[in-house]
Order: structure tokens, then sequence, then C-alpha cells
């Protein structure tokens, strides 16, 4: 799996399929609303503290700028609705299909972008997190449980953040958001390739799946699930100036 060193930076956008977009929110000192929507801008004044509105900021203005470059748009003309299950998608201009996905942790953003099937994207800093079995047992499938348990401390932390981020993937690229319930599908964990394993769910297990794991080096972890066997996942990064160009 490429190193998030050598993913390129700022590749071309406009290529079909399905890509994965990294921004480093460290570097993006977007603490400017400007050109989001007003929507955006009140969600943004709600963050209490400051570091985390300027993520929030900075991780949908990448959004912006992202999709802008594929539609051939400035991204200020850009407007967004939702799906049924709340699911955020493109209203303005026509998408032609385009479909998209936002995650944020940390200075870690990541943006999905699809063009031939529904796809979902989740990032997560790597963090103490105390009784990560007791999480597990509370949400993830049994079978994922049980392999976490075998597993020696050291490696714990790292194999419930990957679990994690694979199975938020899918319930983004889904849509559902928690009417999916985390137990009811099961994910491989690492060193296997990111995949999925079994649906309890008969509708979502009618689905075909593609699956990828994201090194974004060693204070996070990602995933992308996409809803199409077989589907390769190009990776893409925004130069640290993006920011002060738009």
């Amino acid at each position: 799996m490429p190193a998030l060193e050598s993913w390129p930076i700022a590749a071309p956008a406009g290529q079909p399929g399905s890509a994965v977009w990294h921004v480093d929110l460290a570097t993006a000192r977007a603490d400017d609303p400007t050109g989001l929507s007003p929507d955006e801008r009140a969600r943004a004044a709600r963050f209490v503290r400051r570091e985390d509105r300027e993520r929030f900021i900075g991780s949908h203005l990448a959004l912006r700028h992202i999709l802008a470059g594929y539609l051939g748009r400035h991204p200020d003309e850009l407007r967004f609705g939702s799906e049924p299950g709340g699911k955020p998608r493109l209203a303005h201009p026509d998408p032609e299909g385009l479909r998209f996905n936002l995650s944020h942790s940390g200075r870690h953003a990541l943006v999905g972008v699809a063009s031939t099937a529904t796809i979902g994207v989740d990032v997560e800093a790597v963090r103490p997190i105390g009784d990560a079995l007791t999480i597990a047992r509370a949400h993830f499938h049994p079978a994922e449980t049980a392999e976490l348990a075998s597993l020696p401390d050291p490696d714990l932390t790292s194999a419930f953040f990957a679990c994690w981020t694979r199975k938020e993937a899918v319930v983004k690229a889904l849509g559902l958001g928690l009417a999916q319930p985390l137990d009811r599908f099961r994910v491989t964990l690492p060193p296997a390739a990111a995949a999925v394993l079994r649906w309890e769910d008969e509708t979502a297990a009618r689905l075909d799946w593609s699956m990828h794991h994201l090194d974004l080096g060693p204070d996070a972890v990602g995933a992308v699930a996409i809803t199409r066997a077989g589907e390769p996942c190009a990776r893409y990064r925004l130069p640290p100036g993006w920011a002060a160009s738009r």
C-alpha cells in the first residue's frame, strides 16, 4: 500500500473512476470561512474551540476546492443538499453522477470522489482510547471483537482504529448513519487486506464492495469503501499552499 509520502500532489482531478484526496489541515491555515455557504458558516461558528472551528472550515473549503476541479467550476458556485439518510450531495451544478464523501479527524481530512459508484471515507487520529475491547463489544461484530481480543496489547489500538475506520467508511457509503448498526456486518483487520467479509443485513449484502486501507503515517488511519467490486482508488493529496491560492 502506498505510503503517504508517495501520494501524488494535486494530480489531475478530472479522471473518471474513484479517488481519495488527503488534506493536511495543519498546513491549510484556513481560518476565514469566506467561500462557505451560510449554513456551513453557522455550523463552523458553533465550535467552541478555535482549532475545531478551523479544521471544520479547512476540510469544507478543501471539499469545495477538490470538487470544483472535477466540475470545472469555481468553489463558491457549488451548492449542497442532502439525501434521505442525511448524506451530503451536490445540488448545483448538476453532478452528472459525481459522488463524494468527507471525513476529518485531528490534522487529517479525506475527500472521496467517485463517478461510477457510491463512496465512503473515514479517518481517525490514533490516540489512547481506554478499554478498546469494551467499546468493540458494544459496537463491533462478535467475530471482530474476538479477533481484537486475541491480539497482543501493542497491536490492539492500531487494529481497533483500522477496524473502526473500515466500518465507518462502509456506513458512510451507504448513507444510513446510525440506521446501519456496526455489529451487523464484519470487516477484516490488519494485516489482512481491507474487505467486507459478511453481512447480516440482506439488503446491504446484495451490494458489491471494494475497500482500501490508507496509510496516513503514525498518527492516523483511514479507509475507503466503494459500492463496486474490484474498484481501484487513486490517491492524491493537496499541496500545502492550496488554501492561500483559492
